[in-house]
Protein backbone atom coordinates (compact mmCIF):
# COMPACT_ATOMS: atom_id res chain seq x y z
CA UNK A 1 0.00 0.00 0.00
CA UNK A 2 1.69 3.17 -1.19
CA UNK A 3 1.36 6.73 -0.02
CA UNK A 4 -0.41 7.65 -3.25
CA UNK A 5 -3.07 5.01 -2.63
CA UNK A 6 -3.70 6.25 0.89
CA UNK A 7 -3.92 9.84 -0.35
CA UNK A 8 -6.32 8.82 -3.12
CA UNK A 9 -8.62 7.03 -0.66
CA UNK A 10 -8.49 9.99 1.72
CA UNK A 11 -9.18 12.39 -1.12
CA UNK A 12 -12.23 10.40 -2.23
CA UNK A 13 -13.48 10.30 1.37
CA UNK A 14 -13.10 14.07 1.75
CA UNK A 15 -14.83 14.69 -1.60
CA UNK A 16 -17.74 12.50 -0.56
CA UNK A 17 -17.96 14.23 2.81
CA UNK A 18 -18.02 17.66 1.16
CA UNK A 19 -20.65 16.54 -1.35
CA UNK A 20 -22.96 15.04 1.25
CA UNK A 21 -22.61 17.91 3.69
CA UNK A 22 -23.06 20.59 1.04
CA UNK A 23 -26.36 19.02 -0.03
CA UNK A 24 -27.68 19.80 3.45
CA UNK A 25 -25.76 22.92 4.40
CA UNK A 26 -26.24 25.05 1.29
CA UNK A 27 -30.07 25.04 1.44
CA UNK A 28 -29.87 25.74 5.18
CA UNK A 29 -27.57 28.67 4.42
CA UNK A 30 -30.00 30.01 1.82
CA UNK A 31 -32.95 29.73 4.21
CA UNK A 32 -30.93 31.45 6.95
CA UNK A 33 -30.11 34.28 4.58
CA UNK A 34 -33.75 34.70 3.56
CA UNK A 35 -34.89 34.67 7.18
CA UNK A 36 -32.24 37.20 8.20
CA UNK A 37 -33.30 39.54 5.39
CA UNK A 38 -36.91 39.14 6.57
CA UNK A 39 -35.84 39.88 10.15
CA UNK A 40 -33.91 42.95 9.07
CA UNK A 41 -36.85 44.23 7.02
CA UNK A 42 -39.40 43.72 9.78
CA UNK A 43 -37.05 44.40 12.73
CA UNK A 44 -38.10 41.16 14.42
CA UNK A 45 -35.23 39.90 16.57
CA UNK A 46 -36.43 36.46 17.58
CA UNK A 47 -33.72 33.80 17.72
CA UNK A 48 -36.07 30.86 17.08
CA UNK A 49 -37.30 32.53 13.90
CA UNK A 50 -33.98 31.75 12.22
CA UNK A 51 -33.50 28.34 13.83
CA UNK A 52 -36.86 26.66 13.17
CA UNK A 53 -36.99 27.19 9.35
CA UNK A 54 -33.43 25.88 8.95
CA UNK A 55 -34.27 22.87 11.08
CA UNK A 56 -37.37 22.16 9.01
CA UNK A 57 -35.45 22.47 5.72
CA UNK A 58 -32.71 20.11 6.89
CA UNK A 59 -35.29 17.61 8.16
CA UNK A 60 -37.19 17.77 4.86
CA UNK A 61 -33.99 17.31 2.88
CA UNK A 62 -33.03 14.32 5.00
CA UNK A 63 -36.43 12.76 4.35
CA UNK A 64 -36.24 13.39 0.60
CA UNK A 65 -32.52 12.86 -0.01
CA UNK A 66 -31.81 10.37 2.79
CA UNK A 67 -31.88 7.30 0.53
CA UNK A 68 -29.51 8.94 -1.95
CA UNK A 69 -27.14 10.02 0.84
CA UNK A 70 -27.13 6.51 2.28
CA UNK A 71 -26.56 5.03 -1.19
CA UNK A 72 -23.50 7.24 -1.70
CA UNK A 73 -22.02 6.24 1.66
CA UNK A 74 -22.68 2.52 1.14
CA UNK A 75 -21.26 2.61 -2.40
CA UNK A 76 -18.08 4.24 -1.12
CA UNK A 77 -17.73 1.69 1.70
CA UNK A 78 -18.52 -1.24 -0.62
CA UNK A 79 -15.95 -0.11 -3.18
CA UNK A 80 -13.38 0.40 -0.46
CA UNK A 81 -13.95 -3.09 0.94
CA UNK A 82 -13.78 -4.61 -2.54
CA UNK A 83 -10.47 -2.82 -3.20
CA UNK A 84 -8.82 -4.10 -0.01
CA UNK A 85 -7.38 -7.29 -1.58
CA UNK A 86 -5.81 -5.37 -4.44
CA UNK A 87 -4.49 -2.71 -2.08
CA UNK A 88 -2.79 -5.21 0.19
CA UNK A 89 -1.30 -7.42 -2.51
Amino acid sequence: MTHETILAIGSRAIELTLLLSSVLLLPALAVGLIVSVFQAATQINEMTLSFIPKLMVIFGLLVVLGPWLLLQITNFARNLFLEIPSLIG
